[in-house]
């Protein structure tokens, strides 16, 4: 079964706003058995959005929409989807009811904005009514049609649980499709490449898919057949060829984070972690505690952003700070030491860096980040350059220092500075 998806708003072709549900709605389709032959961007054009829709009503069995179910003026998809598939808008009654519910139990004013997003397509049916947000679905010369909300959560919520079984299920025997994640940090995009040309010869009929996903790389593995413990067998064969050339940068699969990777090794080895923190100003920690049950291994941290609260709460000696300043590795060191002292931790993990876009030097650029670990065995540390914009610069050392922790506890060595 075959079919496409549309997705809708300015905001995806001006490039404002990453298109992230084509992304999951693919991922979620293929890996289901289900064929994805198109993937069309279109903004809050009425032409351009009924064009595409005319055009999926001729190659597809299914189509997918996103986006413009809101009340503002630019959300326009049911009158786009009436005129394209011609069809009357008509009231839909359930849809009022559940806006003037919604209206209601916020102490909004009804206004006819809202009494737009009540009127569908003839024929259209809703889809998760007694959720929060909903959508709709309609049937045009047996090819199906469902019009999801834009926001991503309420989108993937309403493709899981809606959406696909009722695609798997008009197969009586639909073929059984696999699909591996695989995540890797560290390894560059043409190591990844050479990579698939050495899988190339030996993969079989698996499909090896590439997906950047800063700063991560994702590989995906999929395979159709019709035998369930076949097509486990041969992903499992792939999936080990990966694994002996790539190693340790494959930090997590399936739905992982690297946080979930390093909270599950530090529960299983009964180690317990804190955090200073300089240049990424407490996302190392919020990764942490964004993961349930964190409590039991993270013992705190520090935000330590200027010279007087490293050597007031931290330790560090002010003539380190002198000497080399706070973006070096003796103070990062003196910082991994200071906290694990500090919250009594097993490891302490610290960094310290020049975010941007403004104060860096010629010897110590914007990028620079110095990250540092105390434990047991002594301290190390090690200087890096990461490049991007200053939220970039964040992500990938606070990347970088959780993928510290989960290789100290795997017994790897670090990935190499500079």
């Amino acid at each position: 079964m075959h079919g496409e998806i549309i997705t809708i708003g300015n905001e995806l072709t001006s490039g404002r706003t990453p298109d992230l549900n084509s992304r999951y709605a693919a991922g979620r389709l293929t890996a289901s058995g289900l064929n994805v032959i198109r993937i069309t961007s279109v903004g809050d054009d009425a032409t351009m959005a009924a064009d595409a829709l005319k055009r999926a009503s001729i190659s597809s069995q299914f189509v997918i929409v996103t986006g413009g179910l809101g009340s503002t003026e630019d959300d326009m998809t049911c009158k786009i989807a009436a005129e394209a598939l011609d069809r009357p808008l008509c009231l839909d009654h359930r849809m009022l009811r559940k806006i003037r519910e919604y209206v209601e139990a916020r102490g909004i004013e009804m206004t006819p904005p809202f009494e737009k997003m009540a009127f569908m397509p003839e024929g259209a049916r809703m889809i998760h009514p007694k959720g929060a947000v909903c959508g709709f679905s309609l049937v045009e010369k047996d090819i199906r049609f469902y019009f999801l909300p834009g926001v991503p959560d309420e989108m993937r919520h309403i493709l899981d649980a809606f959406v696909l079984p009722e695609l798997l299920s008009l197969h009586e025997r639909p073929p059984v499709m696999q699909q591996r994640l695989l995540k890797l940090y560290g390894l560059d995009e043409p190591r990844i490449a050479d990579i698939f040309s050495e899988l190339l010869h030996t993969s079989g009929d698996a499909v090896l898919g590439f997906y950047p996903q800063f700063p991560e790389n994702h590989i995906t593995i999929s395979l159709r057949g019709k035998d369930e413990p076949v097509v486990t067998a041969a992903l499992n064969k792939v999936e080990r060829d990966i694994m002996a050339l790539v190693g340790p940068y494959v930090f997590a699969t399936g739905n992982q984070e690297m946080e979930d990777v390093v909270g599950r090794l530090l529960s299983h080895t009964r180690k317990t972690l804190s955090v200073a923190e300089s240049c990424t100003g407490g996302l190392i920690g919020h990764r942490l505690t964004n993961v349930a049950g964190s409590s039991s291994y993270f013992q705190g941290g520090v935000v330590s952003y200027s010279n007087e609260s490293k050597a007031d709460i931290l330790h560090v000696d002010p003539k380190t700070l002198e000497r080399h300043g706070a973006v070096s590795a003796p103070t990062v060191e003196e910082m991994a030491w200071g906290i694990r002292k500090q919250m009594k931790s097993d490891l302490g993990l610290a960094v310290t860096g020049i975010a941007g876009p403004d104060g860096g030097t010629r010897e110590k650029p914007v990028g620079t980040v110095y990250i540092g670990l105390d434990s047991a065995d002594g301290t190390v540390s090690r200087r890096y350059r990461f490049r991007g914009r200053r939220k970039q610069v964040k992500l990938n050392t606070s990347t970088m220092a959780l993928d510290w922790v989960r290789r100290h506890l795997n017994g790897d060595t670090f990935l190499p500075g500079i």
